[in-house]
């Protein structure tokens, strides 16, 4: 009986994880927060992302393919077999722990809000009030400044970060709240971005901004993360994690324990 039992427990893990089912592993994204992943002008993915995935799979001899999904399409995709794991800067909060399999982090960063220079404005309930705050929809950014702003402010909810920008540009925002490194490097490095600036302190409340980013899969795919797990740590130990780090960015990506 007991040799059955592991027999049984053997077949589960195996069709719990396409990874040792010998098919593809379905990497699923939104394509919209550069440099973080994108679609390149080639139309293939592209992003400090992407690469890092790249040599995920490599590192752990995994077939992956690409999917794309909407941000907020990404969870339910997963639940529902339309992909295998999220690789989308997903922050690792409480609540999606509760829903799927966070691997360890592979960044961490704070977040920030912006606005333009000229407005002056304050990170407070009063500085805000009657105030557009731009975010990307059933992000930790949108619950937070739903959760602390949004009886006195305005939330619009964009299907990418991309298009939070272009509508800072034109005018239609007062304020935008993100991920800091993104919104400095896709956003006020850029040229769409010159007259703005990062506005008020870091947020790192780990209730919202969470406990690093991380690959999301479904519960039952531990064997998979596991490999997942192991390949972050390689890469980071043989070099290969800050070799494409350093294609994106001036300064330690991977970041620190981050606090209340």
């Amino acid at each position: 009986m007991k040799k059955l039992l592991t027999v049984i427990a053997c077949a589960s893990a195996l069709l719990a994880s396409p990874a040792f089912a010998n098919k593809p592993v379905r990497l699923a994204s939104d394509f919209t927060y550069p440099p973080f992943n994108y679609m390149g002008t080639d139309g293939k993915p592209a992003g400090f992302d992407i690469e890092i995935a790249d040599a995920l799979c490599e590192e752990a001899k995994l077939k992956c393919t690409w999917v794309s999904q909407s941000w907020d399409s990404l969870i339910p995709g997963l639940m529902s077999r339309k992909s295998d794991v999220i690789m989308a800067s997903m922050r690792i909060t409480e609540e999606r722990k509760r829903r799927v399999l966070f691997t360890d982090k592979y960044y961490q960063t704070p977040a920030r809000f912006v606005a333009a220079k000229s407005e002056a404005i304050t990170i407070s309930k009063q500085g805000l009030e009657d105030k557009v705050i731009g975010v990307q929809t059933g992000t930790i950014h949108d619950r937070y400044v739903t959760d602390m702003f949004g009886d006195v402010a305005k939330i619009k909810r964009y299907n990418g970060q991309d298009e939070v920008y272009i509508d800072m540009q034109n005018g239609r925002l007062d304020a935008t709240f993100g991920n800091s490194d993104q919104l400095s490097l896709a956003f006020l490095d850029q040229a769409i971005g010159q007259g703005f600036e990062f506005v008020g302190e870091a947020v790192t409340d780990k209730a919202y901004i969470g406990e690093g980013t991380a690959l999301a899969l479904r519960k039952n795919d531990k064997a998979l993360a596991n490999k997942f797990n192991q390949a972050i740590k390689t890469i980071r130990e043989n070099g290969t994690y800050d070799k494409i780090a350093a294609k994106y960015f001036s300064f330690d990506i991977y970041g620190e324990e981050l606090t209340k």
